[in-house]
């Protein structure tokens, strides 16, 4: 076991690397100017058209749910253990700092999901079932030619795997740690537990993943923000101090401290960029495969709610995390992942704290394995066919229980490493496309302008 972790270790310090960093933040600055500032100029257009888009209008209704549907099954699958785990590890390994580069993945994020859906309903598909079916896999193939094919077949085969990881065992992990942690619970009942709610979801497809989603990430969301603000507000006078750290060890060293073992600027760099894509997903190519599925007619329309979800994910979502986190102080105690987030609720709700992250982080780690069971599933049937989906479900719910009892660092690695490995083709993809969605986004504006939208 230990020499397949060093392996393992070995190929993400490879694939995490400053290339890899240089890449994700170089494609979505590159898309941001391309696209004018447009996706964070128009991040009130964004807002209106997900409010408009809860219902599907009969003339729009190619797809199978409606964009609002598709945002939240999107979010299901982002808002996660990154959120409240990986937003603590990247500050136990980064420092306060590492928020700074989770911020600047984010806002350059905005604008690759915007291009990512944009290109997912352009060039989606309907297939045998009659399900609309889109993704990177579908916008390599069908929009840079057949010469290209094979790197729509490499995303499909990493995310295929990848899902097991960062969509699967990751989250049943975190979530069966918390629950000991907080309830005395043991991993195997929480696996189990776990399995047959998933179980029981997955058997409806993309429509009750959509209808489930719909109602529990807004609720999720809007509780646990307002946990952390109420937080906040008891920790008001520690707030300026938590920005001074978070903007000065962005760009210096940060001593050890207490149980911190201190961090380079290239430790914030790299666990700041690393973690904000395990949250956010901008650039792996997994969000446009929900997008996909969405009834529109309109790629820039479905872009334009797409690209929210990096916004509400990391801008909002994990900069609360991230202070509570420095606020509290706790992040110098040593603790790391989930441990550290509910030591800093703890910290300022005393006998409540601990219990409202252990019931968040189950909550966010339930859907997000909802969300991603559904981009393995369009993956391997890109690969294999529809034959293959539910014996790729069944793998799926049994992974569950297998996953809640591994260990939690080997985990953690195998996710990041597979994370890079799906991100690779949708980059280059992203690139090579991008003089469509410019045109296509330019036309669209063009066309409001005159019309005098």
């Amino acid at each position: 076991m230990e020499a397949i972790e060093q392996v393992i270790g070995d190929i993400n310090g490879l694939v995490w690397g400053a290339p890899m960093l240089v890449m994700i933040l170089g494609v979505g600055l590159f898309l941001s100017l391309g696209l004018k500032l447009m996706p964070v100029l128009k991040l009130g257009a964004g807002f209106k058209l997900m409010w408009k888009g809860r219902t599907a209008a009969g003339a729009e209704s190619e797809g199978e749910i409606p964009p609002f549907q598709a945002l939240m099954t999107a979010l299901s699958a982002t808002v996660g253990t990154g959120n409240i785990a990986g937003v603590a590890t990247a500050v136990f390994l980064g420092g306060p700092g590492a928020l700074f580069w989770m911020w600047l993945t984010a806002l350059v994020g905005m604008a690759t999901k915007y291009s990512e859906a944009v290109l997912a309903v352009r060039y989606r598909e309907v297939d045998e079932r009659g399900d609309h079916v889109g993704g990177p896999m579908y916008y390599i193939r069908n929009g840079l030619g057949s010469k290209w094919a094979w790197l729509g077949v490499l995303f499909a085969i990493f995310a295929a795997i990848a899902g097991f990881g960062i969509g699967n065992t990751v989250q049943a992990n975190s979530v069966a740690d918390v629950m000991q942690t907080s309830f005395g619970l043991p991993h195997w009942v929480t696996g189990l537990i776990l399995m047959v709610l998933v179980g029981m979801v997955l058997i409806g497809g993309i429509r009750r993943i959509g209808h489930v989603a719909s109602a529990l990430v807004p609720l999720m969301a809007v509780s646990y923000l307002i946990a952390g603000l109420v937080v906040l507000a008891i920790n008001a006078t520690d707030i300026p101090a938590a920005f001074g750290l978070v903007f000065k060890h962005a760009f210096s060293p940060i001593a050890a401290e207490g149980g911190f073992a201190g961090a380079a600027v290239w430790a914030a760099l790299r666990f700041g960029v690393a973690r904000g894509i395990f949250s956010n997903e901008a650039g792996l190519g997994s969000a446009p495969i929900a997008h996909a599925a969405a009834q529109t007619r309109n790629p820039i329309n479905q872009g334009m709610v797409a690209m929210l979800g990096t916004f509400i994910d990391t801008i909002i979502i994990c900069t609360i995390t991230g202070l509570v986190i420095i606020t509290s102080g706790t992040w110098t105690s040593g603790e790391s992942g989930a441990a550290l987030t509910s030591m800093a609720f703890e910290d300022a709700l005393p006998g409540v704290g601990n219990y409202l992250v252990a019931i968040a982080l189950a909550v966010f780690a339930f859907t997000t394995i909802l969300g991603w069971s559904f981009y393995g599933e369009r993956c391997i049937e890109f690969l294999f066919g529809v034959k293959a989906i539910v014996p790729y479900r069944v793998a799926w719910i049994l992974a569950i229980p297998v996953g809640a009892t591994l260990n939690l660092g080997f985990v953690w690695l195998v996710a990041d490493t597979l994370n890079a490995m799906m991100a690779l083709p949708n980059l280059i993809a992203l690139l090579l496309l991008s003089p469509v969605v410019f045109k296509l986004t330019r036309e669209h504006f063009e066309k409001e302008k005159a019309m005098g939208v």
